[in-house]
């Protein structure tokens, strides 16, 4: 049977331009495993919301066979990664198979579809090597994603970029929108250019997504082994480096999807900030938008907080908070072995362990923090989770230490398994949702929009949405942010300092010396968090200012 793409709805009036949004990994449900972090999160409540709009949207990706990896523990409880395969009733096989060349070599990929009815979301199409007419090597493409190796993570790319204009050719989207949602499928933008010989025309079908200034998220390639791989779709090296980012004889990736793009956005006011620093060192023109991320109300907020809270009724809310609590101690009990107590003070640091982020901002001063720890007028419990990178030893070493630190204190535990489902937990039974990146690194760093859904006051540095949310001691703690011209490791010590100092005189004597002050901080940002930071007003502004062309008077 021939395989017809369907939107669920008819499509909104201000949404009709049709959109192919691509993207690595999508976090839409803890049954489907083919996310990593942030970005899927984000990209996962992009397409609910593009659902409960009715845009002209659909959704292209990879099913990845082992996902992203399962975090499981070793037999002294430090982190262990397991690569298990996934399978999924709940995909259709569209019969859509075709190929493109990759490193000289015949790939077939074939399209497995995600019906927009059983998670709510746009039309959502993933592509696979994993068939049969393919070598064991090539199957592998699409197995891991965010692959150790080189060569298979840029064919993965390729897959996406390449498969994923092939796709809609045979789907015979001619007038399509590619939203490049980080530069991954970058390939397009080649392959569209070998199509049309146009950079105009390029630039008019595709829109771009920086979602981070860090260094390892913004790839720089040689030319010779994208040339070699087919990344350029044959097109002359001559003629690639003149449309190009190229320094060095290496393709920096991010830059080259801004220049190739009609529109580029960054992830929060102050990343477009960031961003705008290195393009204006780089002496490159681009126009750059504000887009600040955002999270889907209707999948992340807790509605019985929120009824509680519109009554108005301190003791109601708090009662639904510590059934949340006690949710989460359950899970703590079983992996830890540790019993939680709901009335105590709960901080969470919950997020993809990387170095920026800096899961360890405690350890910068053991002595303080074990103090804190052992207070018997403002007790605390802590608890730690996220998943690094599957290759990032000094992560892993990170969390390493955390584990043996946890073993020493009954108030301190660490869990694995940081995925969707987890998350919400975390969120509904932490009292204090923590974020110490170093300033100016974080894009935007969502968690704490869904936290503040959930219940839990945001302690944070001032950076990525922070800022255009936070009102210091009103609905959240800023942690006064020390000098950025500093060595990193003097700014890791006066920021831990700043934390300690914040939760030791601001944080804690309100929660347990002014209980009915906490309720006020909470209800102001569950109140503020509404509606600027949920989805549909991102997926709006999307529409708004970077899918339409607005024709002026």
């Amino acid at each position: 049977m021939e395989f017809n793409l369907k939107h669920p709805y008819q499509f909104n009036e201000a949404y009709q331009k049709p959109v192919a949004y691509l993207c690595m990994e999508y976090g839409i449900d803890q049954a489907l495993k083919i996310y990593a972090g942030g970005l899927g999160f984000l990209s996962g409540s992009f397409l609910r919301s593009a659902y409960n709009l009715k845009q002209n949207l659909i959704g292209i990706g990879i099913l990845w066979k082992y996902g992203y990896y399962d975090q499981i523990r070793k037999q002294d409880q430090s982190m262990n990664v397991l690569f298990e395969e996934k399978n999924y009733a709940f995909l259709t096989d569209t019969g859509i198979k075709f190929s493109i060349v990759i490193n000289k070599k015949n790939v077939w990929i074939k399209v497995l579809y995600l019906n927009p009815d059983i998670f709510k979301t746009a039309p959502l199409l993933l592509l696979s090597t994993d068939l049969e007419e393919n070598d064991y090597e090539t199957k592998t493409i699409t197995h891991k994603l965010y692959d150790s190796n080189p060569l298979t993570s840029l064919a993965a790319s390729m897959v996406l970029g390449i498969g994923g204009l092939r796709l809609m050719e045979i789907l015979e989207a001619e007038n399509t929108i590619f939203h490049l949602n980080e530069s991954h499928a970058l390939s397009i933008a080649y392959a569209l250019f070998k199509k049309y010989k146009s950079t105009d025309i390029v630039k008019s079908k595709l829109v771009y997504t920086n979602h981070t200034p860090e260094e390892a998220g913004n790839r720089k390639t040689e030319l010779s082994l994208l040339e070699k791989m087919g990344f350029f779709n044959e097109i002359p090296l001559a003629e690639v480096i003149s449309i190009s980012a190229v320094q060095d004889n290496q393709l920096d990736h991010s830059m080259t999807a801004m220049l190739l793009s009609g529109k580029t956005n960054c992830v929060s006011q102050i990343h477009k900030k960031t961003i705008l620093g290195i393009i204006t060192h780089k002496k490159y023109a681009i126009d750059i938008q504000s887009i600040t991320n955002a999270q889907h109300e209707g999948y992340w907020s807790d509605k019985m907080m929120y009824e509680m809270l519109q009554k108005k009724d301190a003791n109601l809310f708090f009662s639904v908070k510590k059934e949340r609590k006690k949710r989460l101690f359950e899970i703590v009990a079983d992996q830890c072995g540790k019993i939680f107590k709901e009335d105590i003070c709960t901080i969470v640091f919950a997020k993809r362990f990387a170095g920026y982020k800096r899961p360890d901002i405690f350890f910068h001063d053991t002595d303080r923090f074990i103090r804190l720890l052992t207070s018997v007028k403002y007790p605390v419990q802590m608890i730690w989770a996220g998943k690094p990178y599957p290759m990032d030893y000094a992560a892993i070493a990170v969390f390493d230490k955390l584990v043996n630190f946890c073993k020493s204190y009954d108030n301190c535990a660490i869990l694995v398994g940081y995925e969707l489902n987890l998350s919400k937990i975390l969120k509904g039974g932490s009292d204090i949702w923590l974020n110490t990146p170093r300033l100016s690194h974080e894009a935007s760093g969502t968690s704490g929009m869904s936290a503040a859904m959930n219940g839990a006051l945001n302690v944070a540095l001032p950076d990525g949405w922070f800022p255009e949310f936070a009102k210091d001691k009103i609905n959240s703690f800023i942690i006064p942010a020390c000098d950025t011209n500093l060595p990193e490791h003097l700014q890791d010590d006066l920021d831990a300092a700043s934390l300690m100092q914040v939760l030791e005189t601001e944080v804690l004597p309100i929660y347990y010396d002014y209980p009915s002050r906490w309720f006020e901080l909470l209800a102001k940002s569950m109140t503020d968090i509404l509606p600027q930071f949920d989805s549909d007003r991102m997926a709006k502004e999307y529409y708004d200012l970077m899918y339409v062309e607005k024709t002026t008077q």
